[in-house]
């Protein structure tokens, strides 16, 4: 799926909650500040109380939800993430319409001062914030400042005023814009580097030629099978194949072709070993290895002659030509314990492939055989 813009999921949102969430301490120091300057709560006590009331109830409110929002986010994620915007919406509401309140009454110049320099302020440090939901960051903007613009506007007062907010409100936008655009351009970025490094990382552990993992990676998983077998006490198996007389298909058809085989052979491992816990890796030239995990000797057996068959059977038609060769096998299965070397299974398998060679090819040998 291809990177897309504006679209918020989980990282989204924990930026927001990182970048906002802290501000909400400032938000209940800055109403008790703006309250007491100058004594304003005595002169007005009915709506001090219920200013800080609601402004604390609302910061707490983010607080908490912050704090639990992994665990709700289990319960409804949708409904968790409409009640973190909705308490955004409410914390610039709430402000806003104190801030109306500050402007409209008559007198108090040096409280409306700071109500307004408070406002400027809370309102800046919010569109930042939130600047990763360009929505959000323009509706926290203006939901904070717009109501007193209009009102001052409708009822004739302090109208420099009122034009200061409409150009202070529209210049947020734009930095709501501007900003939003930078953090998704980071965001892409970000995503892009992420695939170029899973890209490479595929890359340096994939055979070019075959598609299969190559053999550093192989022995990196090996490793980690043996160690979590050895602890498990579960079997491992493994099958070393190589096919038979290959050189004869390059010298005859060219090297093309023998990369077709090598290719097609390729395809039939792939459809053979299914399973998840199945890995199959192109050893180098023409071999190949396959590691099994949790099958019996017997088990492992049965996929190695089905290989063999499908080998035997297989057709690659080159340049009007079809080619044909058969493969062998040496198969090598124990349950490792902590006191063994990996490389010991290697070895044994090794050695039986070794002995299916010596003893006519196209046949599988076990190392027990």
């Amino acid at each position: 799926m291809g990177f897309q813009r504006q679209r918020i999921n989980r990282r989204v949102i924990e930026d927001l909650k990182t970048r906002s969430t802290v501000g909400m301490y400032f938000y209940i120091a800055v109403t008790v500040a703006v309250l007491s300057v100058d004594g304003f709560y005595r002169r007005h006590p009915g709506f001090s109380l219920t200013f800080l009331s609601a402004m604390s109830l609302v910061a707490i409110f983010r607080i908490v939800h912050s704090h639990f929002f992994a665990k709700l986010e289990k319960i409804h994620k949708k409904g968790n993430y409409c009640a973190f915007f909705a308490s955004v919406y409410a914390t610039a509401l709430t402000w806003g319409s104190g801030f109306v309140y500050f402007m409209l009454l008559p007198g108090e110049l040096f409280s409306k001062m700071i109500m307004l320099a408070s406002t400027v302020g809370l309102d800046a440090g919010g569109v930042v914030a939130f600047i990763p939901s360009r929505r959000t960051s323009i509706g926290y903007n203006l939901l904070t400042l717009c109501p007193a613009g209009l009102i001052l506007l409708y009822q004739g007062v302090h109208l420099p005023i009122a034009f200061l907010i409409f150009l202070y409100a529209a210049y947020m936008t734009l930095v709501a814009y501007r900003g939003n655009r930078e953090y998704w351009d980071a965001l892409e970025n970000e995503h892009l580097l992420k695939i170029q490094s899973q890209e490479i990382q595929k890359i340096s552990r994939t055979d070019i030629l075959t598609g299969l993992y190559n053999r550093r990676y192989f022995d990196e998983i090996f490793t980690l099978n043996w160690k979590q077998a050895a602890r498990n006490a579960t079997r491992l198996a493994v099958i070393i194949c190589d096919i038979d007389h290959f050189k004869r298909i390059n010298d005859t058809y060219g090297h093309l072709a023998g990369d077709e085989f090598l290719k097609q052979t390729a395809r039939v491992f792939s459809r053979t070993f299914k399973r998840d816990t199945d890995f199959i890796a192109r050893y180098g030239g023409e071999e190949f290895v396959v590691l099994l995990t949790g099958l019996t000797e017997p088990e492992a057996a049965g996929f190695a002659e089905k290989i063999k068959r499908e080998i035997e059977e297989m057709e690659v038609h080159f340049q009007n030509q079809v080619i044909r060769a058969s493969i062998s096998l040496g198969l090598s299965c124990c349950i490792p314990s902590m006191e063994d070397s990996r490389d010991m299974l290697l070895e044994k398998a090794d050695k039986a492939l070794y002995r299916a060679k010596n003893s006519g090819r196209n046949q599988v040998v076990s190392s027990s055989g």
